[in-house]
């Protein structure tokens, strides 16, 4: 897939679509010929691996704003995002081969594929052949945590705990445990079983400014795992994330 993307449409287009499938975006100009060399082989390369990788071209004469905030001196300049982080660029004309490298490199694994496919049996699969993969972890625990199996969730997710929506899974664990979690934490938990984190996340801020103690760390944690899942241009993270750091202090 080949997208033009303007200052407008770029958290849209690429920060958040980066959550689910990489982006390349081609820093680009008409008037660059090394610009116009490189980029029918940019689209061609990822043409080639529909629905695995998207190409976002970014006319830096029109959006100047881009250029300055992610560093453009020269151009051509190629940066591929993954989870709203760049993750691998070049600058200037590639050839061919290069151009297909970089963009394989950021193609899906086998495991990533059958965590793609979403099923129970894919997942575990997934988790077999990729056991540090922390994304089919996180998707076989919510099917779990749906059924009620949280014994099981806790042992899926456990070897995944450095990933951040892992963590705040298991920190949701841990809330849901406490004796004494209070009515905020409890009201936040019921909102994220009903799949709601519009209202889950005012309610875990008051779990933190209200509570203490193991209630307020775990529910700081929850809070942080849903802002990482929803990613940084989500509205409800850019709302709800300085009101948590209000909150803890």
């Amino acid at each position: 897939m080949v997208i033009d993307v303007t200052e407008g449409s770029f958290a849209h287009d690429v920060l958040e679509r980066s959550l689910t499938t990489p982006v390349i975006v081609d820093f680009w100009a008409a008037w660059c010929a090394p610009c116009r060399a490189l980029g029918p082989v940019l689209e061609q390369a990822v043409e080639a691996h529909p629905d695995e990788v998207v190409l976002a071209k970014v006319d830096v004469d029109a959006n100047p704003r881009l250029q300055q905030r992610y560093g453009v001196r020269g151009i051509p300049a190629v940066k591929a995002f993954r989870r709203g982080q760049v993750v691998a660029e070049f600058t200037g004309a590639q050839g061919r081969p290069a151009v297909e490298r970089f963009v394989a490199a950021l193609l899906p694994s086998p495991a990533e594929r059958l965590t793609g496919a979403g099923d129970e049996a894919s997942l575990r699969r997934a988790v077999e052949l990729d056991p540090g993969l922390a994304a089919p972890r996180v998707a076989l625990a919510r099917m779990l945590l749906d059924r009620g199996e949280d014994e099981a969730a806790t042992e899926v997710l456990t070897p995944a705990r450095h990933d951040p929506v892992a963590a705040g899974l298991l920190a949701r664990l841990q809330l849901a445990a406490e004796p004494e979690a209070g009515a905020p934490a409890i009201a936040a938990l019921d909102a994220l079983r009903a799949g709601d984190p519009s209202t889950a996340l005012p309610a875990l801020v008051e779990a933190v400014r209200s509570g203490d103690g193991a209630v307020r760390d775990l529910s700081r944690r929850v809070a942080v795992g849903l802002f990482n899942e929803l990613g940084d241009a989500h509205p409800l993270t850019q709302t709800h994330r300085p009101q948590l750091a209000a909150a803890l202090h």
